[in-house]
């Protein structure tokens, strides 16, 4: 809006009249409001109109149209109040000024005298200002009649924002959009332009026994075609271990991986005498992954299932605490590959038993036994590439059922690489919005606002799937 105003020899300010009338859509059918709203018109020091200069019409431009708004026959009266408020202002004589205000404001004449840049209101104006109140208070109660019909739309928040994932369903809840929304926002590594990157960035804490936190580093590399980090089949452990199922509550504990991983990294290949501590495994040497586990389910769970990795390769022991009976489903192999991996096999099987008999359960054998606990291994589809040996030991957690073990053989639909590529996707949405992670309405708010390329037609086929390998991280 501009006002224009005339210079005259006093000083003084010469008022066009303004004439407002009330839009049909406003008016009311009350007897009080059904008389048709009057002219008001504004009166100046002067009676008569100064033209408009011919140079300004030339050279003034036209302004777009203004947003549509809710009301905006209310704001426009505002705006009318403002201008005949300003009418009682005086400018400072500038011939370096322009004859017209731009509404800017400088901080140096903050401080003038008021006497300076004011002259008192005459009566009429006084009156024309009360009336012009009168009729924007008139206007804006109308206005709020139609509330119900035109709501507002608040914004939301953090807490309301995850609000919307907390659903009996769980993440088969969560838009697909969003699950690779979150991909992205948790994969990506960013470097700035001193080489520093973002790996070591704090990502998720997961409060269940303890404060397990990852990082960057860790959700990077369910990147495609990655080696996937122990702390990420930790984190699936830890997920499953609190979901309100039968399966996890009663039968079947998911036994995070960290001890086991420390402990052959100072056993590495399957010694009882560690060659780094010429000690022997105590579960007591590793305090820090001590409050990672569950004693109570741990020893009185009839199944524990425990992910080991090795040499960057994952298999998973299972375990009857009832009968004391073992066995191993590997992604890759049928049989141990190696008397090296024969060898680590018994260590793992002694560290299982030690931590079973920490927690209060009974050992997997008594005495020297306990160091020649066997498993033998079921044959089982597995992994077509080198790297997805994580994924399906996480995805076995919670589709393997012991009792179906028939004759040494597991039989089931092993899944498409296509299928093997979209759990990458999956697996960072559920660690991220999972509701152990005390930073999920940080991960809902920053997954919000990536921005995915629209999809194609192809991409929008029931037939087709978005995996890991589609998704640009860099």
């Amino acid at each position: 809006m501009m006002v224009v105003r005339e210079q005259t020899p006093s000083e003084a300010l010469a008022i066009v009249p303004i004439q407002f009338f009330v839009p049909a859509s406003q008016q009311t059918t009350t007897d009080a409001d059904s008389e048709p709203t009057p002219m008001l018109q504004i009166e100046g020091a002067r009676e008569t109109t100064p033209e408009t200069p011919k140079q300004l019409q030339e050279t003034t431009p036209k302004l777009p149209p203004a947003p549509t708004k809710i009301h905006p026959d209310a704001e426009d009266a505002a705006a009318l109040l403002m201008m005949a408020r300003t009418a009682t202002y005086v400018p400072k004589t500038d011939p370096g000024m322009p004859s017209f205000s731009l509404g800017l404001t400088d901080s140096s004449q903050e401080g003038a005298s008021t006497q300076e840049t004011e002259r008192e209101k005459s009566p009429e104006t006084a009156t024309m200002l009360e009336q012009l109140d009168s009729l924007v208070q008139k206007l804006a109660s109308s206005a709020s009649k139609g509330k119900d019909e035109s709501p507002q739309i608040q914004r939301e928040t953090g807490g309301e924002s995850s609000a919307k994932f907390e659903t009996p369903g769980g993440i088969n809840q969560i838009p697909d959009d969003m699950k690779q929304k979150c991909y992205i926002w948790g994969t990506r590594l960013k470097e700035d332009a001193g080489g520093n990157t973002n790996e070591y960035e704090e990502m998720c804490t997961l409060i269940g026994q303890g404060e397990y936190i990852l990082i960057r580093m860790h959700l990077a590399s369910l990147q495609a075609k990655s080696d996937i980090e122990s702390q990420i089949v930790s984190a699936i452990c830890l997920i499953l271990n609190q979901k309100n199922e039968k399966r996890f509550q009663e039968q079947i504990y998911c036994l995070p991986p960290d001890i086991v991983s420390m402990a052959l990294s100072d056993h590495p290949r399957g010694e009882f005498i560690s060659p780094k501590t010429n000690k022997e495994f105590r579960v007591e040497a590793y305090p820090s992954f001590i409050e990672f586990i569950d004693r109570k389910k741990l020893s009185s769970h009839p199944y524990i299932f425990a992910p080991v990795c090795h040499s960057g390769h994952w298999w998973l022991w299972l375990i009857n605490t009832t009968k004391r009976k073992c066995q191993i489903l590997d992604p890759l192999h049928k049989k141990a590959p190696s008397d090296e991996r024969k060898d680590i096999n018994k260590f793992t099987g002694y560290v299982f038993s030690r931590l079973i008999t920490y927690a209060g359960g009974k050992p997997l054998e008594k005495g020297e036994k306990e160091k020649e606990i066997k498993a033998s291994y079921v044959k089982i589809s597995g992994q077509k590439t080198s790297y997805d040996c994580a994924i399906y030991v996480m995805k076995w957690l919670e589709l393997i059922e012991p009792e179906n073990i028939k004759k040494g053989k597991y039989e089931w639909d092993n899944w498409t690489q296509e299928e093997v590529d979209h759990y990458r996707v999956e697996y960072a949405s559920r660690i991220l919005f999972s509701e152990m992670n005390t930073q999920r309405d940080r991960a809902i708010r920053e997954s919000s606002a990536i921005r995915l390329s629209k999809p194609s037609s192809v991409l929008l086929s029931p037939f087709c799937q978005i995996n890991s390998a589609d998704i640009e991280t860099g």
